[in-house]
């Protein structure tokens, strides 16, 4: 099937698509107090949230094959949303020189999810499912890890499979709360707070498009007049966390899960791929 004749069987996802756009543009940006700090409501937000109310059976908008085919149609997107992305890169190019020292060491924050999320994870009753949980944000590189090391059908692939299902339902939605939250509390633009906008914006790079995404939209918002070099940091740092993460979690974040996971006072023995599972995990 060619990319007309899809596009034509699918002429109802993209229609639903452009009216959620537009309402969700309409609606435009909306920021309100809470506490000390200052939540900014985004149209990419108000989108996830329509998408997903559209996928209720009650209201028969979308039936099973179609959000099947919706997912495969997310990846096509975010291709144009990573091209504009390039495209800030390139006018920005020596101030992400400058900060390349910055850019490969906040790579080592990605362990702390280990440090902050193991205890967490033992002490809600995981044992070896902590492993898969908390070693990484969990996205599909790192799937692929715990698939090829220990297999889905373990502890660990049950782990790491429940964080994957959350952070795509919900990922984008706490990324674009917790930046919003954090830029509003703890930066400045003139780099007089704990955090920067600059400092912000490369941690905005996890290695997901769409909470990358999701996150950098309150700071361009809160901060116009250097949005194009925030941009251009949080898609380097996205890229590096592209390219080291598998390296990362391999030689370090799994590691160090597997010792604290037995410092936590978890004894049972790592988990060992089967066959069937290392297969479909490599698939």
């Amino acid at each position: 099937m060619n990319i007309v004749d899809r596009a034509l069987k699918n002429w109802k996802l993209h229609v639903l698509a452009l009216v959620l756009t537009v309402i969700a543009e309409l609606i435009g940006t909306i920021s309100f107090d809470v506490g000390p700090a200052k939540l900014v409501m985004i149209p990419l937000l108000y989108s996830f949230i329509f998408g997903a109310l559209c996928g209720i059976p009650a209201l028969k908008l979308l039936t099973h094959d179609d959000m099947v085919e919706t997912s495969s149609l997310v990846s096509v997107t975010f291709f144009f949303l990573m091209a504009r992305y390039g495209t800030l890169v390139g006018p920005s190019f020596w101030k992400v020189v400058q900060s390349a020292p910055a850019l490969i060491l906040q790579e080592f924050g990605n362990i702390g999810t280990v440090f902050f999320g193991i205890p967490i994870a033992v002490l809600l009753g995981l044992k070896r499912e902590a492993v898969g949980a908390a070693f990484s944000n969990a996205r599909e590189p790192n799937v692929a890890i715990v698939g090829e090391k220990y297999g889905m059908d373990t502890p660990e692939g049950i782990g790491v499979m429940g964080v994957y299902v959350t952070g795509t339902v919900f990922g984008a939605l706490f990324c674009s709360f917790l930046s919003s939250f954090i830029a509003s509390t703890m930066s400045s633009a003139d780099g007089t707070a704990f955090f920067s906008p600059q400092a912000l914006a490369m941690a905005c790079g996890t290695g997901s498009a769409s909470m990358m995404s999701a996150s950098l939209a309150p700071l361009t918002e809160m901060y116009p007049a250097i949005k194009d070099e925030l941009a251009a940091l949080a898609s380097a740092s996205n890229m590096c966390s592209g390219l080291d993460g598998v390296y990362m979690c391999v030689f370090l974040s799994l590691p160090i899960s597997e010792w604290l996971v037995r410092l936590c006072g978890v004894k049972d023995a790592p988990s060992r791929p089967t066959g069937s599972a290392s297969v479909e995990a490599s698939n």
